[in-house]
């Protein structure tokens, strides 16, 4: 498979990292990689991904948001607002015809938010369909808040800021004030829930950071659209092992 190299798309002061996979005549969607907070368009799933479409001969789209992998910008400065516009305008340049989006964890969130924007654009027919990995929608208002021990919610309410070990990275996770006021503008389970395309979710019921009750709500709240969850019982968050890695390429499949 041949080695892709990073092109850039400066959007605001932000030059935003993708690598883009042209499709060699296959006539299925494209796939584009919608990474989770910290994560990068390098990961385990993203890298299967294309190595899949290169296989298939589809169109695979992999960026980084800003602050993340080689993209500019500081993480710090980052919010669900600020990485959903960075994803928009990534799929609107460097794609073509309809997509699966493929989101992990916060990448979920985001992927949902972007099937909204298309669809108020009146651009719909980007979407091939959702995949949906552990979605962490609402997760800084849901699962992050109310997690977070009273000093370190004091600590972001009056230092904007605070950090907490990672365990999937040696560098801390930082959650900022503006991470979390700006997630409260973009919460989507107080009401039905749209992605105007067929869903597939996979969820890890040994999940430590996103609980499988977590996506049985995001379906009770998606009532207009086909959505599928399959539950792996002994699957964490990640997902990333051989067989989890197996399902993802199923689903992405099953959108054809």
């Amino acid at each position: 498979m041949e080695s892709l190299e990073p092109q850039f798309l400066d959007i605001g002061d932000r030059r935003i990292a993708y690598r883009a996979r042209a499709a060699s005549g296959s006539g299925k969607p494209g796939v584009v990689w919608l990474g989770g907070f910290k994560s990068d368009m390098e990961s385990t799933k993203a890298l299967a991904l294309d190595a899949f479409c290169a296989a298939q001969g589809r169109a695979c789209l992999r960026f980084d948001y800003s602050g993340h992998g080689i993209s500019g910008g500081s993480f710090e400065d980052g919010t669900i607002g600020r990485w959903c516009e960075e994803s928009l305008a990534v799929i609107r340049a460097a794609s073509r015809g309809p997509q699966v989006l493929v989101g992990s964890s916060m990448g979920g969130w985001i992927a949902l938010l972007a099937a909204r924007a298309f669809a108020a654009a009146g651009e719909t027919e980007r979407l091939a369909g959702l995949v949906l990995i552990a979605p962490a929608v609402d997760f800084t208002q849901v699962l992050l808040w109310p997690r977070l021990p009273e000093e370190a919610r004091a600590a972001i309410l009056r230092d904007g800021r605070y950090e907490r070990p990672s365990a999937y990275s040696p560098d801390p996770y930082v959650y900022t004030r503006a991470l979390i006021e700006d997630g409260r503008r973009h919460l989507l389970l107080g009401g039905v829930v749209r992605s105007h395309a067929p869903v597939r979710i996979l969820q890890g019921m040994k999940d430590p950071d996103v609980p499988y009750s977590h996506a049985m709500t995001l379906v009770e709240h998606m009532p207009l659209d086909p959505v599928t969850l399959t539950l792996v019982r002994d699957g964490d968050h990640r997902l990333s092992r051989e067989q989890d890695v197996r399902l993802l390429i199923e689903a992405v499949e099953g959108m054809d």
